[in-house]
């Protein structure tokens, strides 16, 4: 049996400057699923990224999925891209093995937690305090670095890794320690300063774009205490839950979460075209 894509619509151009296409997957001429492909948003046309890959029940467990996706990699080198990307629920474990077999890279992936309706407690003598406008502008520029390195870690060329970085920070933090809808704190214990967090909200959750202990302080508890605050914080501001993206190989920051009660609920993985 031979397995193909059929285009099911032209190809679409996005006013971001993405490019995009839906396709039939069909074994034999007969449909059997579908499978969405466009270019990154963030990356641009080097980096390809499957939006959707659906597989009819009837067929699944045939090598449908894999054959296509090998598919949409032909036609992401087409495009002229070298890099191709995939978001795998984290409740779909069989998804998970299917993108690792064929050769995608755990990057990073997104934890939630629900939170109740009481704010926890922070460990005695720890208190959270806002970010200084003085404090800011050392941070955002160290973490800003930081955050490139770590794209770098993780396959990210260097130049696209240092945009990404400045691009982000530049959309999300337009008035400084003062963008809307953006807290920063500092957390201190016994007086002493000995973390920092970047809370803010993505799809009416809280969303934790950054926390770090100092490095003098660390293995001694606030890395948790820190992500009390956030969750405190999260609970007055009216919010359910508690998102947050880690990145693969941060082992410390995957175990505190899962300690807490987060979950994971997406996969981000990529993959070079060679």
């Amino acid at each position: 049996m031979t397995t193909t894509l059929r285009p099911t619509e032209p190809l679409q151009r996005e006013a971001d400057g993405t490019r995009s296409r839906r396709y039939q997957v069909c074994v034999n001429s007969r449909p059997v699923g579908e499978i969405h492909l466009g270019t990154h948003p963030t990356f641009g046309d080097s980096v390809a990224k499957i939006l959707g890959l659906r597989i009819d029940e009837r067929d699944r467990r045939r090598g449908r999925a894999t054959v296509a996706a090998l598919a949409a990699e032909e036609v992401a080198r087409g495009w002229g891209c070298r890099r191709i990307e995939a978001s795998v629920p984290g409740d779909v474990p069989a998804a998970l093995r299917l993108a690792t077999a064929l050769g995608y890279v755990l990057r990073n992936r997104r934890m939630d937690k629900t939170l109740g309706a009481a704010p926890p407690e922070l460990p005695a003598g720890s208190r959270g305090r806002p970010m200084t406008e003085a404090e800011f502008v050392v941070w955002e520029a160290a973490g800003r670095r930081s955050y490139a390195e770590s794209w770098i870690e993780r396959g990210v060329p260097e130049a696209e890794a240092n945009a990404k970085a400045k691009r982000d920070h530049e959309q999300l933090l337009p008035q400084g320690v003062a963008s809307e809808g953006m807290t920063f704190s500092v957390l201190e214990h016994e007086g002493t300063r000995v973390g920092t967090l970047w809370l803010g909200s993505r799809e009416g959750l809280g969303f934790v774009y950054d926390v770090e202990t100092d490095a003098a302080h660390r293995g001694r508890g606030h890395g948790r205490a820190l992500m009390l605050l956030a969750e405190a914080q999260s609970v007055a501001a009216g919010r359910p839950a508690v998102s947050l993206n880690v990145f693969a190989g941060n082992s410390p920051a995957e175990r505190l979460y899962e300690s807490l009660g987060y979950e994971t609920v997406a996969h981000h993985m990529y993959k070079d075209l060679l």
